[in-house]
Order: C-alpha cells, then structure tokens, then sequence
C-alpha cells in the first residue's frame, strides 16, 4: 500500500536543468526568416482569411472546396508562423567575426582544394540555412564538423560516397 504524499513533498523535489541547443544563426539567415513570417503575418495569411470569408458566405460550407482549402492553408500558415515565432526566439544571432579570422568557425566561407586541384567554397551557416545549391552547409554536418577549428593550409579528410577526399584549406574568410 502506497503512503498518501504531501503536497509539500513535490515542493522540495530537485528541479532538472532543461538542457537546450542552441540554434546559431547569421544575420542573413535571421532576416530571411523574419521577412518569411513577416510575409505570412501581414500578406497571405490576410489574404487567405479575406478568401475563406468570401467562400463561406456563399453558403453550404461542407462541398466548398475555396472554403476547405483555405481553411486547411490557414491552418498551415498558422503552424509555419508558430515554428518561425518560436525559432526567432531561440536563435543566436551570430554577428561578430572571430579573433582568429584565419581559423573555420560558424559563418566562415571556406574555400577547400580537392587532390586534383579543384576548388569548392562552402559556407558553415545553421541548420535554418543550409543550402548545399548556394555552398551553405550545417554546422552540423560532417563536412562542417571536420573543418571547425581548422586553419587556412590545413589538410582535412572527408568521407564521401566514392571514398576518402583528402582537401586543403586555401582560404578563410568572413564577412562582417
């Protein structure tokens, strides 16, 4: 048989740290998602509101597709503006260029040589950014994670579908 609790004893018990990650972000990155909600609040999701209105004023509401359509795409706008809401307050801007600009740290381009002399610029951005069309890689990655730390004329390997690459950084830059 169980002992009836306290209402105090939930009171004393330790309260557990949550632990959260911080999501990095350029000023680029921060101001595309800005811009995105910024669209969604004030130009589509009115439209789309202004739609569902004319639709359901044309009656029977249960066979209108403008009616149902519009207000499933409410529902999403509604759900992409709250994971944008919620993103814009957790995200670290990063701004500043680091003390080491020679050094591959968040938001460098990074500028590698493959063993035959090819060169290929990536830039290490957060997980909101990535691009791999435009270069812009997670910080995440594997790619990201091996260059982190490392300095123009250092030598990396990465591993890729056709087997070890081994690459040298030419060039680190950053833009401020």
């Amino acid at each position: 048989m169980s002992q009836p609790r306290d209402e105090d004893d939930e009171e004393d018990a330790p309260v557990k740290p949550v632990k959260k990650h911080v999501a990095y972000i350029t000023a680029e990155g921060a101001q595309k998602l800005k811009a995105e909600h910024d669209e969604l609040w004030l130009v589509e999701r009115p439209r789309v509101t202004q739609a569902v209105s004319d639709a359901a004023a044309l009656g029977d509401r249960s066979e209108n597709a403008d009616y149902i359509y519009g207000k499933r795409r409410l529902r999403e706008i509604d759900r992409r503006l709250r994971f944008l809401t919620k993103r814009l307050e957790t995200v670290r801007v990063v701004t500043e260029v680091p003390e080491d600009p020679k050094r591959v740290f968040f938001a460098a381009y990074v500028t590698l040589e493959d063993e035959d002399g090819v060169e290929k610029t990536w830039r290490i951005v957060g997980a909101d950014e990535s691009d791999m069309a435009r270069g812009f890689i997670s910080m995440d990655s594997p790619v990201a994670r091996a260059l982190l730390g490392k300095r123009e004329g250092d030598a990396i390997t990465i591993r890729v579908p056709k087997g070890d690459v081994e690459y040298t950084i030419v060039r680190v830059k950053y833009t401020a």
